[in-house]
Parts: C-alpha cells; structure tokens; sequence
C-alpha cells in the first residue's frame, strides 16, 4: 500500500487501544484495529499483507492464543506480540512462535519490539 509495514492491534481495552494506535503510527506501522480476538481474524483475513499481530491475552469472544493460533495457521509467517498483566507461559504450541510483553509497560516498549518484530 505505502510501504509502511501493516499490524493488526486487538486490545478490548479502548483507552489504551486508541493510545497504541496512535503510538504505533507515528513509530511508521499502518494499523488495523480490532476491539477482540474474532475481529482481529475478520482482518487478518482480510489484509493478507499484514506482518504483525499485536493481540492482548484477555479478550472476550476469543481469546488472544486462539488468535494467535488461527492467524499463525492462516500466515506462518506472521510475528505475533501477545500482551498480558497475568504471569503465565502461553499454549505449548505457541511457545517459539509469540513474543510476550507484561502489563503494564510504557508504549515506547511496544512500539521497539513492534519495530523489532518486523525488522527480524
């Protein structure tokens, strides 16, 4: 489209959704915003282009590793960054394949290992 790699954010939460829309944009990224898990697959499966999944954990409707899972089998490919305030391990089979950030952090973390992601 512009060059400007493409991510998917689903974070149920508007407030800071809104604030890492923002943040992720001026960091260079298009975003795509989803308000949960199933909305967040309506899109990645509507923008095959998309590179990265930022995805909160807790989600109503579907969950953060149900996303993860259903966008890594739709594009094996995809980077994917889970956010979560609980200290858990995710799903066996997610484990090599997800990078964790731990609420809370700063969104200058999110949009370095955001850069990070699509770089490697």
């Amino acid at each position: 489209m512009n060059g400007k790699p493409i991510l998917v954010l689903a974070e149920d939460e508007a407030m800071l959704r809104i604030l890492a829309v923002e943040m992720l944009q001026d960091a260079g990224f298009q975003v795509l915003e989803a308000m949960d898990g199933v909305q967040g697959l309506e899109l990645l499966k509507a923008h095959p282009d998309v590179s990265l999944l930022v995805s909160d954990i807790k989600m109503p409707r579907m969950d953060g590793y149900a996303l993860a899972q259903a966008g890594l089998e739709l594009k094996p490919a995809l980077k994917v960054l889970l956010m979560t305030g609980y200290a858990q391990e995710p799903p066996l089979a997610l484990r090599g394949h997800v990078s964790l950030l731990q609420k809370p952090f700063n969104l200058e973390q999110l949009c370095a290992l955001a850069v990070e992601l699509t770089n490697a």
